[in-house]
């Protein structure tokens, strides 16, 4: 009888537990059963608007469903149920989405939603979000709630601030609760203090949100509005500056990594080499031939592509450039126009003989998951392929300036550039550190195509986006200078960004042109000029 006593109490403990879960369960599918009696997107959206309620997480899917249309009414018993599929579906329990069952679609009545409903169920779901387990869900829900106020989620916003144990999202939904009060009819003390919430945000949203707070306010509130719209728009210049400076770091890191493998080339032997692009190109395509065998062969070692990708580019783009100079080029020194008309001609032949390898049409080079996405600091944006971008031109530079400076290749090839005929007379074999010299920036720009796969078009057209370009920074920080080369590149991108705003691309580029050659008039030798006595001379 004791046994029987412990087991009696042990389910009574159980089904009190159980008993308010239950109820809620109940709750829920009453409410949820008013979708099959609503006669107009009214009803319907008061039945969403009592869902949000609730508070409950169980009923995003079925919100989520009623947006898309599927959220459908049996005709047979007037049951809601989530359908999925087309002629024969599949039918799933709207709050615990298990399948129940199956019927045709004329078993079924579907429930409808026109875009003011779509815009209900968007901001109740992104209320319930506020409650979910994940921070990062929390603090997207709570970013949402910003950009799109809704002052009915201002009791849901306020229950999840209380539980919000997260500094960083309980600071997002602070904002959006300030936005919600700014539409809602809160008294002006409150809307006074969202006010400077929303000011020290100083993002286009918060702007928007304090241009309709001051069109709707009078008295001692709008001026308020008025100016706190003056403060965050000196705060939305300052992001906008910052942003700027990125995109120039980010632009200019890409013109260096076109423009150091001609850097070399053009200080050491004086080419002008109109290929250089095509090298750029040799790399890319490069990366697309190894993905496309990674994908076929080892889909597992994708994330690495990019990794295998950049030695054989350098070779193939290094061997590529020894055999110009070699067959070509060195047969034409000292005839600058010869030798630009030869490895135009050249270009052209390399860029023919990728359209009938690879075709005309552009080739997809996908990206590592570690280069995607973004993050934010402040107001800017920042995407990991860029600034792995930005990290790798960095490095690329310093081993080079180290190899230059370290090695004894590199003391030859300083040598040859201030003094042909003196590392000559010294017995350093002129010809051959042509060649390698060559090899070396066509090599450089093979792993530069590696890089600009991430971010632009694979064609047979690549290289020559980017011709122009390196030649000017080139010649804007100095022929032969590597840092010359990384101060031209940051400073040309960065003064690119800011003129785009203004002036428009197109434009933009032909006031840095033109600016380059009016600093050519004042320095011929550009930023930082070699020294030498054969430079100078």
């Amino acid at each position: 009888m004791r046994l029987f006593g412990k087991i009696a109490v042990a389910l009574l403990v159980v089904f009190s537990a159980l008993a308010p879960a239950l109820a809620a369960d109940d709750s829920l599918r009453d409410i949820v059963s008013g979708f099959a009696d609503a006669r107009n997107f009214s009803q319907t959206e008061k039945i969403v608007t009592q869902l949000g309620k609730t508070g409950d997480p169980a009923v995003v899917p079925l919100l989520e469903a009623l947006g898309e249309g599927d959220l459908r009414v049996r005709k047979e018993d007037r049951a809601v149920f989530i359908a999925k599929g087309k002629g024969t579906v599949t039918l799933l329990d709207p709050l615990t989405r298990e399948a129940v069952g199956s019927a045709t679609e004329r078993e079924l009545t579907k429930i409808k939603v026109n875009n003011s409903l779509r815009r209900s169920i968007r901001d109740t779901v992104g209320g319930l979000a506020l409650m979910a387990a994940a921070p990062e869900k929390r603090k997207a829900a709570a970013s949402t709630l910003f950009a799109n106020p809704d002052p009915a989620a201002l009791d849901a916003i306020e229950t999840a601030m209380a539980a919000e144990k997260d500094p960083a999202v309980a600071e997002s939904m602070a904002a959006a609760r300030a936005a919600a009060i700014v539409y809602s009819d809160r008294p002006d003390i409150e809307k006074s203090a969202a006010i400077e919430i929303i000011a020290g945000i100083g993002s286009r949203d918060a702007l928007a949100l304090l241009s309709s707070l001051e069109a709707r306010s009078q008295g001692e509130l709008k001026e308020q509005a008025a100016a706190a719209i003056a403060r965050a728009n000196r705060t939305l210049a300052f992001w906008e500056m910052g942003q700027n400076v990125w995109y120039g770091i980010s632009l200019g890191s890409v013109l260096l990594l076109a423009a150091i493998g001609l850097a070399i080339t053009f200080g050491v032997m004086g080419v002008i080499n109109m290929a250089h692009g095509e090298m750029v190109m040799i790399g890319a395509y490069v990366t697309f031939v190894v993905q496309e065998l990674i994908r076929t062969s080892a889909p597992g070692l994708f994330d690495w592509s990019l990794a295998i990708a950049l030695p054989l580019a350098f070779l193939t783009a290094g061997a590529a450039g020894f055999a110009i100079e070699r067959g070509v080029i060195r047969f034409l020194y000292g005839r600058p126009l010869e030798t630009l008309l030869a490895t135009w001609g050249i270009s052209l032949i390399l860029q023919q003989a990728v359209r009938t390898i690879f075709g005309p049409t552009n080739r997809e080079v996908g990206t590592p998951s570690w280069m995607s996405g973004a993050f934010e600091i402040g107001q800017i944006t920042i995407t990991w392929n860029r600034l792995s971008i930005v990290i790798f031109a960095l490095a690329v530079f310093f081993i080079l300036l180290w190899a230059l400076n370290r090695t004894s290749f590199g003391l030859q090839m300083r040598a040859v550039t201030q003094n042909r005929r003196m590392a000559a007379s010294m017995g350093i074999r002129t010809p051959m550190v042509d060649a390698m010299t060559f090899a070396l920036g066509s090599g450089i720009a093979g792993i530069a195509g590696v890089a600009l796969s991430q971010i632009d078009n694979v064609s047979p057209n690549l290289g020559q986006g980017y011709i122009i370009d390196s030649f000017m920074v080139v010649v804007f920080g100095g022929v032969g200078n590597l840092w010359g080369t990384l101060v031209g590149a940051l400073t040309l991108g960065i003064a690119n960004k800011f003129l785009e705003p203004y002036a428009g691309a197109v434009l933009g580029k032909i006031l840095v042109l033109v600016f380059i050659i009016l600093f050519i008039q004042k320095r011929p030798r550009g930023l930082f000029a070699l020294k030498g006595r054969a430079v100078e001379a």
